[in-house]
């Protein structure tokens, strides 16, 4: 195993010709596709891998520096597939590895057959002519909180994100990988998330997009898939999903797992 494999605790399953990158969001760890892997590993090799900066890797490699902007995890991706010797994938990205597979494929789209972005957003932040779901001061106390109290952050913010009932196994297993971060990587994260705004790059993709969305999820507004929608240029199609919270792959496997099969399996009619 090399270096960036063994850094990203990358784990690559599955017997099949095509390949399946999946990459997790904020908080989370590759744990977090543990409903949906048993349906893929029959009929694809499916990769799996931890962002610098989740809980399960090592907090050393974690540079404040080249992970103040989403292109230091784009390039990761590109190093991964680089040395797993990939020259072609379905990616899947949650939440902030929507953007990231986005940047990755504009740098390289040869090595992308398409992009699934579940609950991706281009920018967190309200302008004018965009709703993006946060004012600036709504952010500053987000971060304060993370500041000053990070367990207690993590208790009250894992069931706003995830959604449905406190009590639920999903709100759970969120809280247990969020608190899994160190405190002072989860806030350079989240400052990195939700200042990021990558509005002027969708124009420059070619890889094909399926957008899939929730159809009530605190950190994405609906209307955002639509923006994707409209603003990539690539082809495109978008699903929002009878599902809560923005890590539905987690909370609402029932109603996830059939639609993510859907749009891995096939293409965008032409």
């Amino acid at each position: 195993m090399g270096l960036v494999e063994e850094a990203h605790n990358v784990q690559v399953i599955g017997s099949g010709e095509q390949i399946i990158v999946l990459a997790h969001g904020f908080g989370t760890d590759q744990s977090v596709w543990k409903h949906l892997v048993p349906h893929l590993v029959n009929d694809y090799k499916v990769v799996l891998y931890d962002n610098i900066g989740a809980g399960t890797t090592n907090p050393d490699y974690f540079d404040f520096e080249r992970y103040t902007s989403l292109e230091g995890y784009a390039y990761d991706l590109l190093g991964i597939l680089e040395e797993l010797g990939i020259h072609s994938c379905i990616y899947v990205g949650h939440s902030v590895s929507a953007m990231v597979g986005v940047i990755a494929s504009i740098t390289r789209p040869d090595l992308f057959s398409k992009l699934v972005l579940i609950a991706g957003s281009p920018r967190y932040l309200n302008d004018v002519d965009y709703f993006g779901g946060f004012e600036q001061d709504e952010l500053d106390q987000l971060f304060e909180a993370m500041r000053s109290n990070y367990k207690a952050w993590c208790s009250g913010f894992a069931p706003l994100a995830v959604g449905g009932d406190m009590d639920s196994v999903a709100v759970q297993e969120f809280s247990r990988t969020l608190f899994n971060m160190r405190p002072d990587i989860a806030l350079s994260v989240a400052q990195t998330i939700f200042q990021s705004d990558m509005r002027q790059i969708l124009p420059m993709v070619t890889v094909p997009c399926h957008i899939v969305q929730s159809m009530k999820d605190l950190a994405v507004p609906v209307v955002v898939s639509e923006y994707l929608h409209q603003n990539l240029s690539s082809d495109s199609i978008v699903e929002v999903m009878q599902s809560d919270g923005h890590l539905p792959q987690l909370s609402s496997p029932d109603i996830v797992i059939p639609v993510l099969l859907r749009h891995i399996r096939h293409d965008i009619a032409a």
